[in-house]
């Protein structure tokens, strides 16, 4: 007797307790785009002070089709500045910082500079009456968040920090429009695993030493300390226990690549690991993903690949007393540039409060300042 392939495979999923994708009982949807406003002519102009993260591309991008226009930037690494004309052929590459600080007609300044002097090129930039955008993490010490709490207070200036695992993924975009909605109750807790590729013979040396960019928790899991402050509503926080190592990358005395955070919010509680453990398998630089538990049910996000079922991101599983929902987010629009100029412009705080952009940072910077270390052996 004859057996079907497809009848063989299916039988023999179900014996060990697996469904291929399409037969776990989820109802599959395909989110549509929501409509963002064109823009015919700029809306303001913008300059860029350090180009050391390959962020800064995206970065550029999100404000450009928020209506920004690019005027100048400034470099001091020829390699770099080289490669950013040509994606951005219409920018000027001034030769000193003042040329961008001093322009009148730049409204907002973005720095995907070394980490450790972000803080310092958005002290400046605010000074010379301009709003910013940095690249993640925006402040890598506490002396550093105090001044620029202090500086931000005296200005009125805008400080945003580019959380690009929020802002820059479909999923999470869709995942933040349900949460408001009450599709999964009142939030309850966030899990957050961020994994990232080393990739070591692409890091510039900066990359593997700590003082530039504060360390494992302060770099990697500043998104995930957004995500959870954000997901869950919390406007304080507390660190509960955090721990950090270097289990296989000695060679690196001053990298770490592995940590773990437990935190509690006003309004919720969450749970952080990150590491630089991202193996060759894996297409993309992570397998980031985010759980989000509420009153009424759940939402898991797999941002940049499901190993499970799809190569592709920008997946969302949602469960609740009624359904089982995956949506494909890919269509979604990303809304943080737009916000961010009509911020500029309006003097509000859409695109993300000036004290979440604080308070993520400053949790970050504590778990990493408090964490144990792990002796990997």
């Amino acid at each position: 007797m004859s057996i079907d392939r497809r009848d063989f495979l299916q039988n023999a999923a179900m014996a060990v307790g697996l469904l291929p994708f399409g037969m776990s009982g989820f109802k599959e949807i395909k989110v549509k785009a929501n409509p963002l406003p064109e823009f015919a002519s700029p809306r303001i102009k913008m300059g860029i002070i350090g180009i050391n993260h390959g962020h800064i591309y995206s970065m550029a991008n999100a404000v450009i089709k928020g209506g920004a226009e690019l005027v100048s930037f400034y470099a001091q690494e020829d390699d770099l500045a080289i490669a950013f004309l040509k994606r951005f052929p219409n920018a000027k590459r001034v030769k000193e910082e003042k040329e961008v600080l001093e322009d009148p007609s730049i409204q907002l300044i973005l720095s995907a500079a070394i980490p450790n002097e972000r803080a310092p090129i958005a002290m400046r930039a605010m000074l010379h009456g301009k709003d910013v955008m940095v690249d993640k993490p925006g402040i890598t010490d506490l002396n550093q968040l105090k001044k620029l709490r202090q500086i931000q207070k005296k200005t009125g200036k805008i400080f945003s920090v580019s959380y690009s695992e929020r802002f820059e993924n479909q999923a999470s975009e869709k995942a933040g429009e349900l949460v408001k909605a009450g599709a999964i109750g009142k939030v309850i807790q966030t899990i957050g695993l961020g994994p990232h590729r080393r990739s070591a013979s692409s890091r510039p040396t900066w990359f593997f030493d700590k003082k530039y960019f504060g360390g494992i928790i302060t770099d990697i899991a500043s998104h995930q300390f957004d995500q959870f402050l954000y997901y869950t509503g919390s406007t304080k926080g507390e660190i509960l226990g955090s721990q950090v190592g270097n289990w296989n990358n000695k060679q690196y005395p001053q990298f770490e690549d592995f940590g773990d955070v437990i935190v509690r919010g006003d309004h919720g509680t969450g749970y952080i690991r990150v590491d630089w453990f991202t193996p060759g398998g894996v297409k993309p630089f992570g397998d980031g993903r985010l759980f989000i538990l509420g009153t009424e049910g759940y939402i898991e996000l797999r941002k940049y690949t499901d190993i499970a079922n799809k190569e592709k991101g920008s997946n969302l599983y949602l469960v609740n007393q009624k359904e089982a929902l995956y949506m494909d987010c890919s269509d979604v629009n990303l809304t943080y540039g737009h916000n961010l100029v009509d911020d500029v412009l309006n003097r509000t705080d859409t695109a993300m409060t000036q004290a979440h952009s604080f308070l993520a940072m400053e949790l970050a910077i504590k778990a990493q300042k408090m964490a144990k270390w792990i002796d990997a052996v």
